[in-house]
C-alpha cells in the first residue's frame, strides 16, 4: 500500500514540474509579442510611403503594364491562321537611392525589411519573411543598430541596418 502511495505521489509530481517547465517555454516563447509595447500600427502616411517605396522596385508591375483583359479566341478561329500573341510592355525604373531621414527596403533571400534613419538612429519599421522563413530576435530600435534574423531549419540570414554620416539607412547580411 505504502509503495502504491509512493508512486502516486511520484507521478504526481513529475506531471507538475512537466506542466510547469511547458508553462515557462510557452511564456518565454510568446512573451515578447505579448509584452512588446514599441510595436504600433503603421500612420496611413507611414503605409502610403512604405506602398510607394515598394512599388518603386525593379520587380514590381507598374499598373500600367498590368493586362487588362485576356484575349479572346473566336471558335471559328483555324490554328492555321497566323494571329499575333497579344503582347505586355513592362517599363521599370531603378530603385531610387533613399533620402536622408526616408524609409529604404531592404530584400534579402530570407525577407524584406523596411528601414528608417531619423535623428542618426534606425528603426524597422516592418519585416516580413520570405517563404519557410520566420523572423526571430528581432531589435527594432530606434537605435544606432537594428537588426532582424529570418531562419528556417537549415538557413539562418540576419540582417543588421545602421544609419550612415547622411541618414540613409545602410544594411548588411550574414548567412
Amino acid at each position: 500500500m505504502r509503495k502504491r502511495l509512493s508512486l502516486v505521489v511520484a507521478g504526481w509530481l513529475i506531471t507538475g514540474l512537466l506542466a510547469i517547465g511547458a508553462g515557462v517555454a510557452v511564456i518565454d516563447r510568446l512573451s515578447e509579442p505579448l509584452t512588446d509595447t514599441g510595436l504600433r500600427p503603421l500612420s496611413a502616411a507611414e503605409v502610403d510611403e512604405a506602398l510607394a517605396l515598394a512599388s518603386s522596385l525593379p520587380n514590381a508591375l507598374p499598373p500600367s503594364a498590368a493586362p487588362s483583359a485576356p484575349p479572346s479566341v473566336s471558335p471559328s478561329a483555324s490554328p492555321a491562321q497566323d494571329t499575333p500573341a497579344p503582347t505586355v510592355t513592362v517599363t521599370t525604373t531603378a530603385t531610387p537611392a533613399a533620402e536622408p531621414g526616408k524609409s529604404r527596403l531592404i530584400a534579402t533571400a530570407g525577407g524584406k525589411v523596411i528601414a528608417r534613419c531619423e535623428n542618426g538612429l534606425v528603426t524597422l519599421r516592418s519585416w516580413s519573411p520570405a517563404q519557410g522563413f520566420q523572423a526571430d530576435d528581432v531589435e527594432r530600435g530606434p537605435a544606432s543598430r537594428a537588426r532582424v534574423e529570418f531562419e528556417t531549419e537549415e538557413d539562418e540570414v540576419k540582417v543588421e541596418v545602421h544609419c550612415a554620416a547622411d541618414g540613409t539607412p545602410v544594411h548588411r547580411v550574414h548567412t
